[in-house]
């Protein structure tokens, strides 16, 4: 399967409302939600009551640098995704174990590589930018395809040519292992067939060096005695 069926939920469900059975409680901020269920947002009294044992995301508030951000921390099953400028990111290190991103620009946050969710409004794109998102035509700092798991949501419905699958990711790996394998296991079988061959018939060897024998001068006697 290309997209997890949890994936398109989870990037338009809004979260940080109160909660309606737990309202008055302390920890009542809707900032959870399941992969397992892929409903809506709840609160931490309901993932103990409702979804126990599932893959739960939970948020948190905090500040990178004075600009707000929102994060969810993983914890087992938990996945690691923070809001950066009031937009949802996602640790690489945490989204990477679930899903493929491949071809997703990746920003550095608070010293934490990160990928954002969604796609970010921004101004005409100027002249001179080398890498713009295939999605949404925002600029990317680097050659990807995305700017975000969200651009690369809809570049997988439109053109499907790419995939969050870690499995089809693995197994490309596979057949590139393969391939390599192949290509090294056949230079070994012609290094090893020339071996053969040389054994079999050997090199004929070079001619001796000369042996002329140098020309003797002309003998002189040794003179009579008187």
């Amino acid at each position: 399967m290309p997209v997890p069926p949890w994936l398109e939920p989870l990037l338009t469900t809004p979260f940080f409302s109160i909660c309606r059975t737990h309202g008055d409680a302390a920890r009542s901020e809707c900032n959870m939600y399941c992969l397992d269920c892929s409903g809506d947002s709840f609160c931490f009294y309901c993932r103990s009551s409702r979804h126990k044992d599932h893959q739960v995301i939970q948020a948190s508030a905090g500040s990178v640098f004075s600009i707000p951000f929102i994060g969810f921390l993983l914890y087992d099953f938990w996945r690691v995704i923070r809001r950066s400028s009031y937009h949802d990111v996602v640790r690489v290190a945490e989204i990477q174990k679930v899903l493929d991103i491949s071809g997703v620009q990746t920003y550095v946050i608070n010293s934490a590589r990160v990928l954002f969710l969604n796609e970010r409004p921004q101004p005409k794109t100027g002249k001179g930018v080398s890498h713009i998102c295939e999605t949404c035509g925002r600029s990317l700092l680097d050659p990807f395809r995305f700017c975000s798991l969200g651009c690369k949501l809809v570049g997988i419905k439109r053109n499907g040519d790419a995939s969050f699958s870690l499995e089809a990711k693995n197994e490309m790996a596979m057949e590139r292992g393969e391939g390599i394998s192949r290509r090294e296991s056949s230079r070994d079988e012609d290094e090893l067939r020339e071996g053969l061959q040389q054994d079999i018939y050997p090199p004929t060897p070079p001619p001796p060096p000369s042996s002329a024998r140098r020309r003797k001068g002309i003998p002189h006697r040794a003179p009579f005695a008187s």
